[in-house]
């Protein structure tokens, strides 16, 4: 209590060290929310390594194991190799650092219900991406496990991720895809590898229609491959990104 008045005086006789106080406070908070920063950010980017490393794992092994592997050639295996890869170092590495929602309820029943849940919103998703490149132009009847698999590539890249961060829930999806919508670094991450990844696949189509013979112009090797290299960019992109602009970013509760 006495030293409490004691400040009180010197701050009421003494201007000048109030305002250095309130400076120094101040300093010190930007100190503290830039390590805060500096540190979400090194923890998201070695989750994106991981993940990218996973699809580099995915495209060597298949090499080693199955005969007669190649991107081109055995191409089906290959996006599902990469589907897999990604999707387990996804699940593992949210798992392990306990990034996303944290359950209100932890009895089995509860986790039972949203595993059952996740899984039907990520096939759900398979059957609209499906969909929705038949819709651009992708055929019909004719080469449709092609299709599907695009779509089940496209949904790792994409729904997967969701499901890791947020959960099944639509309103928390619709949330961050929304303006102004992200409540941290890793929705603000999840907005800029899910647009990376459709915008590849989307650019991935045009080369088809073109009359150069090539291998990857078989449908839908250059959308798969588009789509990869988008998520692959869009990791890269997003720790950068998200600390150019960390003073323009600013989470609040919603």
């Amino acid at each position: 209590m006495k030293e409490t008045t004691t400040v009180s005086c010197i701050t009421a006789d003494y201007p000048w060290y109030q305002s250095f106080l309130i400076h120094f406070i101040t300093w010190k908070e930007t100190i503290q929310s830039r390590a805060m920063w500096d540190h979400e950010i090194k923890g998201m980017a070695s989750v994106h390594a991981a993940i990218a490393s996973s699809i580099f794992m995915a495209t060597l092994v298949p090499a080693v194991i199955v005969e007669k592997f190649s991107v081109y050639g055995t191409h089906l295996v290959w996006v599902y190799s990469v589907a897999a890869s990604v999707a387990v170092v996804n699940i593992a590495m949210f798992w392990l650092l306990g990034v996303g929602l944290v359950a209100k309820r932890n009895t089995l029943s509860y986790k039972v219900s949203r595993a059952i849940r996740s899984s039907l919103y990520f096939t759900l998703s398979c059957f609209f991406y499906h969909i929705i490149v038949i819709l651009y132009g992708a055929p019909l009847l004719e080469s449709a496990l092609e299709t599907f698999s695009l779509a089940v590539l496209l949904s790792t890249f994409t729904t997967l991720r969701c499901l890791c961060l947020l959960g099944p829930s639509v309103q928390a999806w619709i949330r961050v895809f929304s303006r102004d919508g992200a409540m941290s670094v890793w929705d603000t991450s999840l907005q800029i590898t899910t647009a990376c990844s459709v915008i590849g696949a989307w650019l991935g189509a045009f080369p088809i229609p073109l009359d150069w013979d090539r291998p990857w112009q078989v449908w839908p090797i250059s959308c798969t491959m588009g789509a990869t290299f988008g998520f692959l960019s869009g990791l890269v992109i997003a720790p950068f990104w998200i600390h150019w602009h960390r003073k323009q970013l600013t989470y609040k509760s919603k």
